[in-house]
């Protein structure tokens, strides 16, 4: 038996084996009609999501001071939103949280935990109702501060301009982690 580096965590994204597309969903090619809009969204969330970002975005939204509402509050809201990193529908997103929740209560009606989470998976897309653009909070997420996966959408050449790729700051491993050096 190998030993095992303490130092090291590993990332699996078990998303890619349970996922319920078929090979016309999720189809992020140009033949797709939203096409220029989901790459345009990819593009400028891989350009400018890197570690000073997240810890900037965390200052500012962290504080939990713009206000209170509740679930069905925050999802008429998301009325007014259209996910621009969504390659399948143009339909606000309050419609994706409650088509959501329905189908896994279709299919888990004893996992009312789960039907919960599928109603208020995309909350944070408020944020873009409250003038954050939509690439800080839609679309796929991803690690920052470590190697880029070829599996995330756009694949890794989409990091060309992110400053996580050269900075100094980070040891870029294969296990997909980071380290801070001091």
């Amino acid at each position: 038996m190998g030993t095992v580096d303490e130092n090291v965590v590993t990332i699996v994204d078990p998303s890619d084996k349970f996922r319920p597309e078929k090979d016309d969903f999720r189809n992020y090619t140009q033949n797709n009609e939203y096409f220029d809009r989901v790459r345009r969204t990819y593009r400028e969330m891989h350009s400018t999501q890197n570690v000073n970002f997240v810890e900037r975005k965390m200052a500012k939204w962290c504080q939990f001071n713009r206000g209170e509402m509740t679930i069905m509050e925050a999802l008429q809201l998301l009325n007014s939103l259209v996910d621009e990193s969504d390659p399948d529908v143009d339909v606000p997103n309050s419609v994706h949280a409650f088509q959501t929740a329905e189908r896994i209560r279709s299919v888990h009606p004893d996992k009312e935990w789960f039907q919960l989470t599928g109603l208020i998976h995309d909350i944070g897309k408020v944020l873009a109702v409250w003038g954050e653009p939509q690439s800080c909070v839609v679309g796929d997420t991803f690690p920052v501060g470590c190697e880029f996966s070829d599996h995330i959408v756009f694949g890794r050449e989409s990091f060309s301009d992110n400053e996580d790729i050269n900075n100094p700051k980070f040891k870029y491993q294969t296990s997909n982690c980071f380290i801070r050096q001091n």
